[in-house]
């Protein structure tokens, strides 16, 4: 099937269309609030890798007005009322200075990444970047991540999958591995829900 066919297709396509959001992905993050009340309690949240922007207003739809939401991403995105970005790398230092401001300093209650690499049809050229990716997150996380927040991060199962496993499983008290509906069953895409940062980690 055609990919504009099967974008036509796609309930989730017509649904983000219908209620306003950027991107089907809008739903699979809804689901993994369903699950795991990702947004109960939280006044913080980063969205790395936001563009172009559906999980940013998830957030922003979920979270009272008193709540912060910074996406980052090195692409632009179209503003979002009550969304707060940053165009840059997280991995540079001036980007990460500018969110410590944005921040006040203190820490984050829900790091969030649905980052995923332009593909090449490499697959496991493709696959290391992803992993690569995930790994960037977790390390975001360990820095930035309030020891009662949660880490939503998108992988790819394949090649180094177990290694990430075990490396959140090290830093964090309670990961658990989710596909929600949203995700094409074709597609080897899960998220990890982490929760319980590690002290040290």
């Amino acid at each position: 099937m055609s990919w504009k066919k099967r974008q036509q297709n796609d309930p989730y396509v017509r649904r983000a269309q219908e209620e306003g959001y950027r991107a089907r992905a809008a739903y699979k993050l809804i689901e993994l609030d369903e699950k795991d009340r990702l947004f109960k309690g939280v006044n913080r949240v980063v969205d790395l890798g936001a563009a172009p922007g559906s999980w940013c207003q998830v957030a922003r739809r979920l979270l009272g007005p008193q709540a912060r939401v910074i996406g980052l991403d090195i692409l632009p995105m179209e503003p979002i009322e009550g969304v707060e970005f940053i165009l840059g790398d997280f991995r540079e230092q001036e980007v990460l200075e500018e969110l410590e401001m944005a921040l006040d300093g203190r820490k984050v209650d829900l790091v969030l990444s649905d980052m995923a690499p332009n593909l090449s049809g490499i697959g496991p050229s493709d696959q290391a970047r992803s992993m690569h990716l995930a790994e960037l997150a977790l390390e975001f996380a360990r820095d930035w991540l309030d020891i009662s927040g949660a880490l939503v991060v998108k992988v790819f199962q394949g090649a180094g999958f177990d290694d990430l496993l075990t490396a959140l499983r090290q830093s964090f008290g309670t990961v658990k591995v989710r596909k929600p509906a949203a995700s094409r069953s074709e597609s080897r895409e899960v998220y990890l829900v982490a929760r319980g940062l590690k002290p040290g980690s």
